[in-house]
């Protein structure tokens, strides 16, 4: 654990000199939504829900257009992001608790001998905090952030407990934090993404003087629908409501509302992580990233994603490898580097995120990574821009699903547990980004070709119950 990389300056250019010519590194804060659909920002369309912080960003940098999750679903993506390869080659490739549910203990530990982005940067004299969820191994297991390269955790450990943002407690570090005046019900004295947040700041604060990588891996506007009156009361009585009266989830009476304050809550510290990044002098030696997990849920009961228009022009939801569960907002702001109001349509993915945080280091990421740099895009460079052949996803839930964007192409196949010899289905997604024309039979030719690439890029996953169809070895 721990591994220290070797690192390659690319120059003036990208590392800051301080004071007496003293090389400083850039800060990193990736900021990751959890469960926000492609169209619930203002500058991916969104008109009901108001998110000014989450648009100046994008006006302020660049808004990428077909960005991708490494997942539909929480776990998995995380494991993507974090390690830098494809579902198809990842370790945890869908949600999966470990102990039954009258003896839980968390989600499947991401094994000690993958290294994660913190890692990574840690190596090179970052320091390195995680706020949020996590999801990717239980305190004292080897998938515990503090194992896994990270020197600072806080928030919610386990998946499962984070479905209350009222809870009993938070995990700080590796110890329990008990929250006196909550019960885990519908509203409490302490508002988990408010101490979140409090924390992000902090960790800003204490480090602001040497380099530093915060992920905030906040959790929301997953559910359940809670938040504090203060940003509900701006949406209260806007809109009819269907009070929702809970079945996997509390009950709430204004779950519109609700939702889009929970958004609107979330977009209010993205504000002040920007405000504090501006007053404290870092913007200039500090690259704010910020995009989501996975699409919007498809509870309808509780998020009315027709209202909203949550996938914006897209199919499908969380769960599902149509563009609506994998395609998501990413904007970058680095002031000075990044010219404002830039919109990339260069298709990339969570796992290209560590070999582009290696290039903003001035290092070599980890070998057996899939990822490329998009350094290039940020800095305007696109005719540099190194491109992906293919895109990938291989996703064992909701079925079994395999998905592959080849340039303009987007094929999937779905159902393959039961059926191994489910149909592929193709779309062009220049002409139906919302995947509504099946092309399938039209272009057999390229049907078989995407198909090979389907099985090529899958290896066999090394936890069995991930494994499903044909894998090249």
């Amino acid at each position: 654990m721990g591994m220290t990389v070797g690192g390659m300056f690319l120059g003036k250019s990208i590392i800051s000199r301080g004071d007496f010519g003293v090389a400083r590194r850039p800060n990193i804060i990736f900021i990751m939504a959890d469960d926000l659909g492609y169209g619930e920002a203002g500058v991916y369309g969104q008109e009901r829900i108001k998110t000014p912080n989450i648009d100046k960003l994008a006006h302020q940098g660049i808004r990428f257009t077909d960005y991708y999750a490494g997942s539909p679903v929480c776990a998995p993506s995380r494991c993507v992001l974090l390690t830098g390869k494809h579902p198809g080659h990842a370790y945890v490739r869908d949600n999966y608790r470990i102990g039954t549910w009258d003896s839980y203990l968390g989600q499947l530990p991401l094994p000690a001998g993958e290294i994660t982005i913190a890692e990574m940067l840690k190596g090179a004299g970052y320091v390195t905090g995680a706020f949020g969820k996590w999801g990717l191994g239980r305190v004292g297991s080897e998938g515990d952030p503090l194992k896994q390269g990270f020197d600072r955790f806080f928030g919610y450990n386990c998946q499962r407990h984070a479905h209350n943002l009222y809870p009993r407690y938070l995990i700080d570090n590796d110890k329990k934090i008990y929250l006196e005046g909550n019960t885990r019900g519908l509203t409490g004295k302490h508002y988990a993404p408010q101490l979140i947040a409090d924390e992000v700041l902090n960790f800003i604060h204490e480090n602001r003087d040497r380099p530093f990588f915060l992920y905030y891996a906040t959790v929301l506007p997953h559910l359940p629908l809670q938040v504090p009156v203060e940003f509900l009361e701006k949406y209260l009585g806007k809109w009819e409501e269907v009070p929702y009266n809970g079945h996997s989830y509390l009950p709430n009476p204004a779950p519109r509302a609700t939702y889009a304050a929970m958004i609107s809550f979330l977009d209010f510290q993205v504000g002040r992580i920007m405000a504090l990044i501006d007053s404290l002098g870092l913007a200039e030696n500090t690259v704010i990233f910020f995009t989501s997990d996975n699409g919007t849920t498809y509870l309808k009961g509780q998020v009315d994603y027709e209202f909203f228009r949550s996938l914006g022009p897209l199919r499908g939801f969380k769960g599902y490898l149509y563009e609506g569960g994998i395609r998501v907002p990413m904007i970058v702001r680095w002031a000075g580097r990044i010219k404002p109001d830039i919109v990339t349509h260069i298709p990339f993915a969570h796992y290209d995120v560590m070999t582009t945080l290696a290039d903003i280091a001035g290092i070599k990421p980890p070998s057996g990574t899939d990822g490329i740099s998009f350094l290039p895009v940020l800095l305007g460079r696109e005719e540099q821009q190194r491109r992906h052949m293919y895109l990938f996803w291989d996703f064992p839930g909701y079925g079994g699903q395999v998905a592959v964007r080849y340039g303009k192409w987007k094929a999937l196949k779905k159902n393959l547990k039961k059926n191994p010899d489910s149909p592929t289905e193709l779309y062009n997604l220049e002409e139906d980004m919302g995947e509504g024309h099946n092309l399938a039979d039209r272009y057999p030719e390229l049907v078989k070709k995407l198909e090979n690439i389907m099985i090529q890029a899958r290896r066999r996953p090394k936890f069995p119950a991930f494994r499903f169809w044909k894998y090249s070895n």
